[in-house]
């Protein structure tokens, strides 16, 4: 089974993943500015997640796995790959099984560590949307504003909301399998990974996933890292600035 994806432009391979709960969608607009600057964009869907396959295996091993099958299916090797969040530590693993197809790597908010579940607001706020009485997308946020106050995680998980059939919404994601497996998010990189080339961090000045204590362990797995601080930003970096976020990116790449 093969990823879905949207390919943007034309130019050197670079591949582009979401974060939990999230899809290729979070990135298009990014994506697009990318594919103007002579890259060819693979924003791909994660396994459980927007218009990719669902199954019941879920963990970083698989979607590493989806990965390789991906590049290979499109004949992809030496590209740049950005990760966000749970896509970094997807990325992570992938540069350290396969660091002959990555030529640089970027990890947008999120360190090689272990994270305890903390997703159980959002999760149990999507586990309320029943849809065989909430009929718009204005009743499913007014549910979901039970569980999750931040108008702008609201608006980044409702986007996960489609048309079954006129007048029957659904959510994109595989809910079920992702709540039985949401520990697995967590799961840190194994101890003996590295990836020598090239390596971007960049994490939101706002934002608590990557701390001063994690900069050693970036450096364990990645001796050759920069670490930079977006300002005015979260963990949601790349919307809440994403000029910023722009720039370093380009930089780094070109």
């Amino acid at each position: 089974m093969l990823l879905h994806s949207n390919i943007l432009g034309e130019g050197k391979p670079f591949v582009i993943l979401h974060g939990f709960l999230g899809m290729n969608d979070n990135w298009k607009t990014m994506g697009q500015k990318f594919s103007e600057n002579g890259f060819q964009v693979h924003l791909l869907d994660q396994r459980n997640h927007g218009h990719s396959f669902h199954s019941n295996e879920f963990n970083y091993d698989v979607l590493v796995n989806d990965l390789k099958t991906y590049c290979e299916a499109n004949t992809l090797n030496d590209i740049i790959l950005l990760g966000h969040s749970m896509g970094g530590k997807t990325a992570m693993l992938f540069a350290t099984k396969y660091p002959y197809m990555v030529s640089k790597l970027l990890v947008a908010d999120i360190s090689p560590r272990f994270y305890p579940v903390h997703h159980d607001g959002i999760l149990n706020g999507l586990s309320a949307l029943d849809f065989d009485v909430i009929k718009s997308r204005g009743e499913a946020e007014d549910v979901l504003s039970n569980y999750v106050s931040d108008f702008g995680t609201r608006q980044f998980l409702l986007k996960n909301l489609y048309w079954v059939e006129k007048g029957k919404l659904a959510l994109r994601m595989n809910l079920e399998v992702l709540k039985e497996e949401v520990a697995e998010i967590g799961e840190p990189l194994p101890d003996q990974a590295r990836f020598e080339r090239e390596t971007l961090f960049l994490k939101g000045d706002r934002s608590e996933y990557i701390g001063v204590e994690d900069e050693s362990i970036i450096k364990n797995h990645f001796p050759n890292v920069q670490i930079i601080t977006i300002s005015n930003a979260g963990h949601w970096l790349h919307a809440e600035n994403p000029e910023d976020f722009f720039d370093a990116v380009i930089k780094f790449i070109k």
